[in-house]
This record gives C-alpha cells, structure tokens and sequence, in this order.
C-alpha cells in the first residue's frame, strides 16, 4: 500500500489544501441537513407586519371600484392599499428588466389572472388572508386573449391600453397593438437562397409549452425602513441582490448608500428570483408609510400563478440539406408569448436572449432566426429556467430538426449527427449567427456515449421489437449551451454591464474570507470558490471563508443565474487571488533575499530554484504582510477583481436516452439515460455530479409532465402541486454520468459552467427518444408534455391500442 503521507507526517500539500479537482464534501451542508438554514422566512423582526394580497379571478376585466371599509375595519389591520394609494408615490407602476412597464397594483384594468389589485397589511399573516376576503371588487369582464397567435389577429382585443399610440418599444417598432418586439439576427436573402437551391427541406412546427421553475422556497421578502437613520434594508429571495438594489433606489429615490439588499439562503432559484415582483415593492412602500418592518411570503398557489413562467415559444424550425444530409442552412420563425407585460429577463440588447445559439454544435454555413415577442392575458415572465437565456428553447429546436432531417433522409439519428458537427480543428469557430465558440470536441464526447451503451445492439433490439409490435425509443442529444453572461458588450441589465466581483483578504494567520458579488441558492459556492483560492494561493479550502448576498459587504455583482458563477464568478476569484498571490511573490522574495524570478511556485509555498529548504509558506507570508514588508510596499494582503470576461463559454454534451412504452396506456419507462457532460475544467467532481442529477430530474420533470395550461378565458390550472408535476425519487430515473474536458482558453482556470447543461440537453433527449419509438410509422414530432396520456393520444391516433379478440 502507497504511503500518502510526506516525511514530516503530514498528508500531501494537495490534499491538505483540497483545491480544484477534489471531490470533497459541500462545506454547508452541515447546517442545511440539521435545519440551520436561515431563509428570508426565517427573519423576524420586532413589531414586524404582514403583507397579503388580493387578486384578480378574471384573466381581462376592468377595474369599475374597490371597496376596502370593510377590511380597514378588520382589527389588526394597519393598511389596505391600492393603485391610487402608489400614484402620489410613482409607484404604481415600475420598469421592468426588458425595458417594459409593469403594474406593481393594476390600476384601472387588470391583464392576467391573479394580478395584484390590492395589498393589506395586518398584525399577522392570517389577518391579512382574512382581510384579503373583505376587500370588495367590482370588476367589468373583458374578452381574455391566451393565444399570442389569436393576439396579434387585427381584430384582437387591445390589452395594453397604457400603451396606446406607441408605435415602438424598447427594442424596436411595434406593427400592432399586441406585438412587443421584432429581433432578427443572421443572413436572411442568404439563408433564402440556399432553401430555394437544396434538395432537401424539412420543416416543423415545435410548441414549447410554458412551465415553472417552481422552486422549494417561494418568492418573499422583509422589508424593514428606520425613519431616522433612513435606511432601508430587504431581506429577500433574489438571485440578483445588487441588482434589486438599485431597482430599490431607482424606485423610491432612497439613496442607494441607504438600501441594503440581504439575500440569505434561496431555496432554489432557477431563474425565478431574477426580477423584482409587485410583492416587493408594496413591502417596501408599507414598511416606508408605516415605519414598521413588513414580510410579504407568497403561498405555492401565487408563485406558480404570477411569478416568472418560462418557455411559451411556438418555433417554426426548417433545415435545408444536400442528399448526403450535410446541412446547408437554418431558419426559424418564433412567436414567444411574453404574457401581459415583458419581463424577460434578458440581457438588454438582446431580447430573445441567446436564442441564436441555435444552430447548436452543428457546421451551418448560413442561418436566420426571427422572434416576435406578442402580449397576451398572462402572467408576465420568460426567466431562464435552469438555462443560459432561451437557450432551452434554442436547443430543443435544433436537436429535434436534427431528429426530423434524418427520418426524411433515412439515414441513423447519430451518423447524421458526426457528419454535421464542428470540429476540434475548427475551434474557435464562428457561427452563423455570430457566436464565437470556444472549444468543444463533439466527436469524442458523442463516440464515446455510443460506445458506452453499444449502440449498435440497442438500434437492433428495437427492431427486433418493432417488428413483435413493441414500443421502443432511443433518443440522442448532442448540444452546446452559451453561458456565463456575460461580456458587456453583448450583455447588461438596466444598462449596468454583466460583469462580477470577487474580494479576498488574507489574514495575519493565513486563513482567509473571499466576499463575492454571485449569491448561491443551492450550487455550492461556499465549497468550490475556496477551492479555486485553495488552489491559487495554498490555503486550505477550510480554512476560506466565503461571504455572498450582502450589498452593504459583498463587491458590486450581477448575481447568479444564466450559469455565470464559475464562468465570470470564479474568473474574478481567480484574478483576484492572482493580485494577491503576486504580492505575496515579492513579499517570499524580500524574506528570502532573492530576485522574484529566482522563485517556484509549489502548491502552497515559493522556493528557491535549485536551493532545497529555502522557501516560505503562504502562512509565513501572510504574517510577514503586517509586520515585514519590503520598502515601500503597503501592508495587508488583499485585493479586489471585477471581471468582464473576453467572451461567453461553451460547454457542451452528447446524451443518450432509452425509453420502452406500453402501447394500452401510454406510460413511458425510462430504461436507460447516459449524459456524457464537458464543462472544462471540473472544479469539485462530486458537486458537478450533484449538480447534474438535478438538472436532469428538472429535465424529465418538464419533459414528461411540466406545463402550464389556460383556458380560453384565461383561467389558469395545473397551479398547485397536486397538478404541477415535481418528481420525487419515486418517478426519477436512473441516472449514467460521464465527462471528457475541454477546457475554455480564454477562462482563467478553463472551466465553462455545468448547472444548467443538463437540464438543457436531456429534454430534447426525452422528446427525441418518445418520438423515436414512433418514428417508422411517419410521427416526425409529438408536443411535450409526454404525460402517459399524451402518449396514448398518438398511440390510439395510430390505432396501436386495439386488442385482440379473445
């Protein structure tokens, strides 16, 4: 047996310091697992109030009177207030991120189901709900528009009444009274030619049904304003703390030195605490009226009704191709059903988000995409859920035309796929639709899935099933996600560009704190970012202390969503331990009385080249920064990093998904899943595991069973958890796990970004795998959800279901 430990007695210095590429525990999960969490529920503060809201049953209606002596006279209760209440304030209204205005409580008219109209605030949270009950409404019911196809008919009803006379939005023209935006990007009279000269064409049309991030932790805040200090501080749910902080002081004019924005631990985000909802500003403006500290927790039944949906685009996906199936061109046409105001939350200049990262890992010499963002009566949103903005939505379209082309062609679901990726030695590569890819290596990452499951038999299981009348699907997902926004030339919010922030100090004994501008809701942060310092700078990774979600302490973020921890998160970690570690070089130097240049760098020491002995640990160093220093330079050992990073990243998978369906009732068993994942540089394999089991379940979960429905009237259902499909370990499968790394050139450690890859890849998997097991009898496309109802639907459609006579 090796002995791992070193003369001295003591394990090796990596494994001491515990730095990237060590599979060690999560540093936080004691407490989370014995219940020490402290979410925004959790604060309560002396003589704190509560905040509930009424809202709209009706989808469209007018606003005729609101009749609150009842609930005023409810004791315990403080406030009722309405639209008119925030009109002397200018808060009835409040910009949202994608350059829209959203009611923060309708006034006059309400454009969605569940809308705010009201808010009371009372002495305790069942107060409140009772008082909600005596607010008196009268309502004029107006025609609902949930179809953004419906909503853009000339003689659709006007639903942004606000907006009358506007001829253009923020992102361009407006050409009828529900339209948004028109955003286009690529070669159109191009990508035109090269369909009228191919001699294969394919087109699809792929609803991407509007589900929820649905979180553990709902939506809420505190909201607590010292009159004479005027200070306010927020306790809230938000993925974006800075952000929200100065939204907070654009809105009510309070300096932003005088708001301080605290995000404890998230109970997941995925996108859903992005923006700034109408329940948080009424906190705020209670809190600020009556001097009181206000909580406002929406129930599950508000978050999956009002909050940030996702997805609602109605893709038209075409492939032009030679007879060989080598690809010639893309072209896509969307509708994106925005809801009844445009709060995506996307970069400013872009609002389809990255959608054009739809020509996917493929070779396409020409492209054009197009996006009509359209109202309708429901709830506002567009969040990238568990995703790198639209990407979802991107990916989906491109892996299921993939799927299309080849049945038309006849050729193998993977074969076509090799034919048509990018490949290494076209790295970095330039889009059709003006990506720069990083690197990726398709080929290797695709073989070596095929090779792991042996293709070949499962392709001849099949057929041998289909030809005893068998359902059997295999569905293939080769795809590349864009994350880590982002470069501020392609991306801001609000105008403030996406960078992040990262500061360390190192103290006189060597351990150290590291205070971030990302705010972690469950990826790790206070894990992994010490091990990149641990890493830099040789400190153990217990002994760094890692601080987020405090605006008064932490540097100025853009937060965390779109995947952008590691890629510009952890970038600034790095620089900023780079500047420290730096220092510390000539700190060794002066100390051991040689040139810089005559120093190593040894996991957590310098040494002198050639001269065994002579080196000083970075705890020597560390001490030596406050009390012996070279002339001239200042004491500490510090520093601070905003980075902007060169360029997004580009990771990047190949999955592979066998599914068997029963053909009397429509139910899928997901026999085998293999997700072969390439983030770059994997900082804590064990995290990058856990982290891709998630995605992976949020992935079945939307693929099989997430939507959310609406009526023709608006009404909305499926908003409860005994309808909105969470799975638990019960439904989930199992889960094969790989990886090949290609790190990114331009990121400090190489590392791209993991959390959200899989979510983004294994839904195209399922739906290609359930439209597989059908594809011999012409099904080129089946919309999801594929509930076990949906999937009867196609199978009776087809009459497979009959029996045979006894």
């Amino acid at each position: 047996m090796t002995d791992q430990t070193s003369n001295t007695g003591q394990a090796p210095a990596e494994d001491r310091v515990q730095g990237i590429g060590c599979a060690r525990k999560r540093k936080e999960d004691p407490r989370f697992i014995q219940g020490k969490g402290n979410y925004v529920d959790d604060v309560k503060l002396p003589g704190m109030l509560h905040l509930d809201v009424v809202r709209s049953p009706y989808a469209h209606a007018r606003i005729k009177s609101i009749d609150k002596s009842a609930a005023l006279a409810l004791p315990g209760v403080y406030a009722v207030l309405t639209a008119e209440d925030l009109k002397p304030l200018n808060l009835h209204w409040m910009p949202t991120l994608a350059g829209d205005v959203q009611a923060v409580l309708a006034d006059e008219k309400v454009h969605f189901q569940m809308q705010e109209v009201a808010v009371v605030v009372a002495r305790d949270r069942y107060i409140a709900a009772d008082a909600t009950e005596l607010v008196q409404v009268e309502y004029e019911e107006l025609p609902a528009v949930v179809d953004p196809h419906a909503a853009l008919e000339p003689d659709a009803p006007v639903l942004r009444e606000d907006l009358a006379g506007k001829t253009a939005g923020a992102h361009g023209a407006r050409t009828h009274h529900n339209h948004i935006f028109t955003w286009d990007v690529g070669e159109k009279d191009a990508t035109d030619r090269a369909f009228d000269n191919a001699p294969v064409t394919v087109k699809e049309q792929l609803f991407y049904p509007r589900v929820h991030p649905c979180p553990l932790e709902t939506c809420g805040c505190v909201a607590s304003f010292d009159k004479v200090r005027e200070h306010l501080t927020v306790y809230i749910t938000s993925q974006a703390p800075h952000v929200v902080r100065t939204v907070v002081s654009m809105l009510s004019g309070i300096p932003e030195s005088k708001v301080r924005i605290i995000s404890p631990d998230i109970g997941g985000g995925f996108g859903n605490k992005v923006g700034v909802y109408p329940g948080y500003v009424c906190a705020i403006v209670a809190s600020i009226v009556l001097g009181r500290p206000v909580k406002w927790i929406e129930d599950r039944i508000e978050n999956l009704s009002t909050t940030a949906f996702a997805r609602d685009y109605h893709m038209a996906g075409e492939l032009a191709a030679d007879e060989t199936g080598r690809i010639k061109a893309l072209r896509v046409n969307v509708i994106a059903d925005h809801g009844a105001f445009d709060a995506c939350a996307d970069p400013s200049k872009f609002p389809a988000g990255l959608f054009h990262i739809c020509t996917g890992s493929y070779d396409i010499p020409v492209a054009y995409a197009r996006v009509d963002g359209v109202y309708t009566n429901k709830a506002p949103g567009g969040v990238a859920y568990r995703c790198s903005f639209r990407v979802t939505e991107a990916v989906y379209l491109i892996e299921r035309m993939i799927d299309v082309l080849a049945q038309k062609l006849g050729m193998d679901k993977a074969e076509i796929r090799l034919r048509n990726f990018i490949k290494r030695e076209q790295f970095p590569y330039q889009s059709a639709l003006g990506w720069e890819y990083d690197s990726g290596d398709y080929e290797t990452a695709l073989k070596k899935v095929l090779d792991a499951v042996d293709y070949p038999a499962l392709r001849k299981e099949q057929e041998d099933k289909r030809a005893r009348g068998e359902l059997m699907g295999i569905g293939i997902c080769t795809f590349t996600e864009i994350v880590g926004a982002g470069p501020t030339r392609n991306c801001d919010i609000l105008g403030v560009g996406m960078f992040d922030s990262a500061e360390i100090r190192v103290h006189p004994t060597g351990s150290a704190i590291a205070r971030m501008g990302t705010i972690t809701q469950g990826q790790g942060h206070q894990t992994t970012y010490a091990q990149i310092i641990a890493s830099e700078l040789g400190i153990p990774s217990d002994e760094i202390q890692i601080e987020e979600g405090d605006t008064d302490t932490a540097p100025y973020g853009l937060g965390t969503y779109g995947s952008r921890s590691t890629p510009v998160g952890g970038a600034a970690t790095a620089m900023a331990a780079r500047k420290i570690k730096a220092k510390a070089r000539k700190i060794a130097a002066h100390l051991l009385e040689v040139a810089e240049d005559d120093l190593d760098w040894d996991t957590d020491r310098f040494k002198v080249k050639g001269v065994p002995g002579q080196e000083k640990t970075m705890k020597e160093i560390a001490w030596a920064a406050y009390n012996d220093l070279p002339e001239g330079m200042e004491p500490g050992l510090e520093s601070v990093d905003y980075y902007d990073p060169p360029n997004f990243t580009y990771p990047f998978g190949a999955y592979l998904c066998v599914v068997d369906i029963d053909k009397y009732t429509g139910e899928t068993s997901i026999r085998r899943f293999y997700a072969l994942d390439d983030c770059g540089t994997r900082i804590n394999p064990m995290i990058i595991e856990g982290q891709i089991h998630g995605g992976l379940t949020e992935g079945f979960a939307v693929a099989m069973g997430q939507q959310l429905v609406f009526d023709e009237s608006g009404n909305i259902s499926g908003n409860t958890l005994m309808d909105y499909f969470v799975p638990t370990m019960v439904e989930t499968p199992h889960w094969e796990t790989d990886y090949t790394v290609t790190p990114s050139p331009h990121h400090p450690i190489g590392a791209k970004g993991v959390a959200e890859s899989p979510h983004v890849g294994s839904i195209p998997c399922f739906s290609n795998a359930i439209v597989d097991a059908f594809a011999h009898l012409g099904v080129t496309h089946m919309t999801m959800p594929h509930s076990a109802f949906n999937v009867w639907r196609q199978i009776h459609e087809l009459g497979l279901d009959a029996r045979d006579a006894a």
